[in-house]
């Protein structure tokens, strides 16, 4: 009879069409291969219930609840803000699915958990079993810390209690868990240098990509029919750092490439009011959400991650890369991708030296560039290989050591 596991998450895992989402699904369509995985998580789109009985053929049991309106969850937030504590606790806050969870933890089905992000912590309250995992991805507190340098007040102040009390409740919970995950190495060495204490509980596992879904050879339609140069940008739109993104990219970096003539494509559900503004800009245009990402990828002469906000691995990155695109990407948005600046793709930081990257691809230097990029993800960046480390981190004799540094 196989071990049986409890998997919780924040967002339903299924379909992984954003960052989270995307190691979420890999995450646990791996451990069912292993554990008869129960898994209880929240619903932020209704249209993604369809998608629930894909998700009890992977799963044994599905428990999954709709979180409402982001005005509703801010609400919850408000009514749930305690001294000390972060307010995103209370936005990720469903009776239901907290009272399942425990029920199951007080009854002792499980022979492990998992739990994805710090938010989903608080369901995992109590007694938790002989192997506990928690995979945190980002140093989440850092996203906040960055929001409060660069606001005015009154969120200024808002935004650095998150960050603040956020730290403080990541720093618990890590000590909490046997293993602590983060998506990089270099996110892992962050939180241990933050939080000193939990540094022999802090693993990583570093994000992958569908190296067979994100293939140069499939083939496909040309999105842009043909126009002037296509740079694209893709992720979603109301994302804060994604929208910091593409206003910078917009405003600072095409108006330097003038010469050139290439069309800047803003490619990802949701954009925002302001995302839709940059579309009067000249050679802006604004996609919105569409059915495949891929050949907007699959034909941009030039791929851009201009993050100047970012945490983690980006997998927008990862994705233009394992489609043989030129990526030229921010300082930031390279952190934790397993590549060579100059040799896989470019770094650039500052708009002239961005500008200068795209020029010269668009110049035709740098002709090897995307084929390399996508060597460079199948040696580092394949889900076989990187999903290994979490078979390593769930072994019982992995975290059921003391390992109290």
């Amino acid at each position: 009879m196989r071990e049986r596991l409890l998997f919780l998450c924040h967002r339903i895992p299924y379909p992984p069409d954003k960052g989270d989402k995307i190691r979420a699904w890999h995450m646990l369509e791996h451990l069912a291969g292993s554990y008869d995985v129960e898994l209880g998580c929240l619903v932020d789109d209704p249209a993604d219930l369809d998608h629930i009985p894909t998700l009890r053929r992977t799963c044994s049991v599905v428990e999954a609840y709709l979180t409402g309106t982001r005005r509703a969850a801010a609400a919850r937030a408000l009514l749930r803000w305690r001294p000390g504590l972060p307010l995103s606790l209370g936005w990720f806050h469903e009776p239901r699915l907290y009272a399942w969870a425990q029920a199951g933890l007080a009854a002792r089905r499980y022979d492990a958990v998992f739990v994805y992000s710090s938010a989903m912590a608080p369901y995992a309250a109590g007694p938790l079993g002989p192997r506990c995992v928690l995979d945190m991805v980002d140093v989440d507190s850092e996203k906040w810390r960055a929001y409060a340098a660069d606001a005015r007040a009154p969120m200024r102040q808002v935004w650095a209690r998150e960050a603040r009390t956020l730290l403080a409740y990541e720093r618990r919970m890590a000590a909490k868990f046997d293993r602590t995950l983060f998506v990089s190495n270099e996110e892992a060495s962050r939180f241990k240098a933050l939080a000193p204490e939990c540094k022999g509980r802090v693993d990583h596992v570093d994000n992958g990509v569908e190296l067979a879904r994100f293939d140069p050879e499939l083939p496909s339609a040309n999105p842009y029919a043909g126009g002037p140069p296509a740079i694209v940008f893709t992720g979603t739109m109301d994302y804060r750092p994604n929208i910091d993104a593409v206003t910078w990219f917009a405003r600072e970096v095409m108006p330097r490439l003038v010469a050139h003539g290439p069309r800047f494509h803003i490619v990802g559900a949701n954009p925002t009011a302001a995302v839709l503004a940059l579309a009067a800009l000249p050679d802006i245009l604004v996609s919105g959400s569409v059915p495949d990402t891929r050949p907007y990828i699959a034909y941009a002469a030039v791929a851009v991650a201009p993050l100047r906000i970012a945490r983690g691995i980006q997998n927008k990155v990862l994705e233009a890369m394992a489609m043989a695109r030129p990526v030229v990407a921010s300082p930031e948005a390279f952190e934790g991708v397993r590549a060579r600046p100059g040799r896989d793709l470019l770094v650039a930081e500052g708009a002239a030296d961005m500008a200068g990257c795209i020029q010269k691809i668009l110049n035709g230097q740098h002709a090897g560039l995307g084929q390399a990029a996508r060597e460079a993800v199948i040696a580092g960046h394949d889900w076989r290989s990187t999903l290994r480390r979490l078979d390593a981190v769930m072994r019982p004799e992995a975290v059921r050591q003391d390992i109290m540094a």
